[in-house]
């Protein structure tokens, strides 16, 4: 059910305004105004107009509403503020300095400049206080629906009778653009699905986007849509004057436990402004003359920037100090919970300070040649679940393939709005928002999320990828069928170029193991990797275990896996190609050409070793030749010539596709006889830069 704190609804800049609450309020709103607008002045460079119109929104979450303690940001029941609309990014920036956290009103003055803590958009690096990096319309709702997952997993986790450790609520602050990008209505529905009543999220309803005014492309009723996913819905129409009507709008939100709440709060874009209510103040400076006049109209003066009234900063002063007494509270309160409850702060504790148990990799399986082959999706199955249960913070699941990639947990039974302490997450059909959701639940810290999908559906989750590597969040990429080897499919779902996109990828580390040896140290590297993505990638089809693997040697992203000495070519492979290579190597045997197998389940970590270590496995001089049912794109730094794709797969038998595309080893031996048989100008052309030491 929806219902409305209603006001009147003329455009602001025709009327006279009616303002509720104290003159100190007010001030601090217009303060608000002010410094964000500055922010974008000084920088010429910018969004003024939300944060002009979300100012009282801002206030009154920041000095009533939200808990925390700007002292220390990483406090853990901290209440949780996510800004989807990054660009107005001058608001939050201003809402920090004023909270007393580290953000001075010279980070102000370096908006938008090189080596600043006040970027264009926000990123969660870079300041202190902000929680995820925003600015693609639509990630912060989807980050915010993962911090609220966190937080009510965690709370039914930890929390016990007479000592509630955790109940910290997030408030995500969205606008028009990330309405209509796609991932919120996914996250939105699955919150919605998921009853998180710990989830406020409040639309800056202006109506107006940088083409103009919304009408242009988006008429929908957002708040039935909303009520359709399970959303308890509020309509502030006057959020510009009104803040009686905000309040209780916030206050009604924080009753309603069972499901998470949308305040439709309708703002004047640029509020003050004489081009408020337009577009024009959207994404660009005021400008002096524009500025100045807001200034006179808010009660500032023209001549001055940057001011905060001193009764401004005594009002946010106290509230600073409320904060901490908060936490100190908390604490007070968790030394009580470990002198009842030692076992479980113990465990709290180590897993809010990043610390793997000592035996976190007990049960982990090694493997033979002798051991039955199997499809590394398979193997990965095994793994994780051994981990699963050394290491309770890993939850995770699939976008509705758990039979296909075998990701279920069992040890645990599914995160569902009856069961909050279930470990598996049934994400539905959502990879944009499952890859955002799990940024979100990294974000809050005290997990290790892994979200699955098949590997050439990354791309439906990669903008969310992206910023995992971005934020350096620890989320794992769990991407089965990963190459033409998943067969009759076809090529809607081969993945092509999927390989060299997130190998592109800054901060991101990609992991294609061969076999089960391989499998185990690819998750051991994923979980050690406390600062940053990544993506596993495993087969659908069976692999055997190979003679020389070794999990070990994963971290070295490449090593020789079996070898001939005074080599004629070196062959370097990854995943369920790594054995078509070797049995080419036993084709160029029978023939006199003598070949080292080199695995390299990540050029990623490869490419980090030392220089001497990567001579060491491909020797200078010797012609390298790359074997990867995948795209080419990225080998040339290694080798002097790839067997790899060059168009789309086929749909048919897995051994059929392959052989279809020269992945046979007799196929790679002839390839690579041909290639050694070429003239050495011919040779050499393949390659315009050989990897460069």
């Amino acid at each position: 059910m929806s219902h409305s704190i209603e006001h009147t609804d003329t455009h602001v800049a025709k009327r006279a305004r009616t303002r509720s609450g104290s003159d100190l309020e007010w001030r601090c709103i217009n303060t608000i105004r002010t410094l964000a607008a500055d922010t974008v002045q000084r920088a010429n460079s910018g969004h003024p107009g939300a944060p002009m119109g979300l100012a009282p929104t801002a206030h009154l979450l920041w000095a009533e509403f939200m808990r925390y303690n700007p002292t220390n940001p990483a406090w853990i029941n901290r209440d949780r503020f996510v800004l989807s609309n990054g660009h107005a990014c001058a608001l939050q920036y201003s809402m920090l300095h004023l909270a007393g956290y580290q953000v001075t009103l010279e980070d102000l003055k370096h908006f938008r400049q090189i080596g600043s803590i006040t970027p264009g958009h926000p990123e969660n690096t870079h300041t202190p206080g902000v929680e995820v990096t925003t600015g693609p319309l639509g990630q912060g709702i989807a980050n915010a629906v993962g911090l609220a997952i966190a937080q009510t997993h965690l709370a039914a986790e930890f929390n016990r009778p007479g000592f509630e450790l955790i109940n910290n609520h997030t408030y995500v602050i969205l606008g028009d653009g990330c309405h209509m990008e796609g991932i919120s209505g996914e996250a939105a529905s699955l919150a919605g699905h998921l009853g998180l009543g710990n989830l406020i999220a409040i639309y800056d309803d202006n109506k107006i986007s940088i083409d103009g005014e919304t009408e242009l492309a988006f008429t929908e009723d957002v708040a039935k849509r909303f009520e359709a996913y399970g959303w308890h819905t509020i309509h502030v129409s006057d959020a510009d004057d009104d803040i009686v009507a905000l309040r209780a709008a916030i206050e009604s939100a924080k009753k309603v436990t069972d499901r998470p709440s949308l305040i439709l709060a309708r703002t004047t874009i640029g509020y003050g402004s004489e081009k408020e209510g337009t577009e024009k103040v959207h994404g660009a400076p005021l400008g002096d003359k524009d500025l100045a006049a807001a200034k006179t109209r808010l009660g500032f003066d023209p001549a001055q920037s940057f001011v905060v009234p001193a009764e401004v900063a005594a009002h946010y002063g106290q509230i600073a100090a409320q904060g901490q007494q908060l936490e100190a509270d908390w604490r007070a309160q968790f030394d009580a919970y470990r002198a009842a409850h030692p076992a479980l702060a113990a465990e709290f504790e180590r897993r809010a300070n990043n610390e793997l148990p000592a035996d976190w990799k007990k049960g982990l399986p090694t493997f033979t040649p002798k051991d039955k082959a199997v499809a590394t999706r398979q193997l990965h199955s095994d793994v994780l679940n051994v981990l699963a249960n050394n290491l309770p913070e890993i939850v995770g699941g699939s976008a509705d393939l758990a039979p296909s990639n075998l990701t279920e947990l069992k040890c645990s039974h599914d995160f569902q709005k009856a069961t909050p302490e279930g470990r598996y997450i049934r994400f539905g059909v959502r990879e944009h928002a499952m890859g955002a959701i799990g940024n979100g639940i990294a974000a809050y810290g005290m997990y290790i999320p892994y979200v699955a999908t098949f590997f050439n559906f990354l791309s439906y989750c990669w903008p969310a990828a992206r910023l995992s590597a971005l934020s350096h969040f620890r989320v794992l990429y769990v991407m089965t069928h990963d190459s033409i080897g998943l067969g009759e499919d076809g090529p809607t779902h081969q993945p092509i170029e999927m390989l060299p996109l997130s190998r592109a990828c800054p901060d991101m580390v990609t992991l294609r193991p061969a076999d089960g040896n391989e499998t185990v140290g690819s998750y051991v590297v994923a979980i050690e990797r406390k600062h940053g993505p990544a993506v596993l990638c495993f087969t659908r089809h069976a692999v055997p275990h190979l003679e020389g693997s070794s999990a070990e040697k994963v971290a070295l992203g490449a090593y020789v896996l079996q070898d001939q000495a005074n080599h004629d070519v070196i062959l370097i492979a990854t995943g369920s190609e790594v054995s078509i290579a070797v049995e080419a190597a036993r084709t160029l045997a029978n023939e006199g050409i003598k070949a080292r197998i080199v695995s390299a389940p990540s050029l990623d970590l490869f490419d980090q070793q030392p220089a001497a270590y990567r001579c060491e496995v491909l020797t200078p001089g010797v012609t390298v030749v790359s074997v990867e049912a995948s795209g080419v794109t990225g080998w040339t730094r290694y080798s002097h010539f790839s067997i790899g794709m060059r168009s789309f797969g086929a749909s048919g038998p897995v051994k059929d596709v392959f052989a279809k595309f020269g992945f046979t080893g007799d196929q790679v031996a002839a390839s690579v006889r041909t290639f050694l048989g070429a003239p050495a100008e011919r040779r050499h052309a393949h390659l315009a830069v050989h990897y460069d030491y």
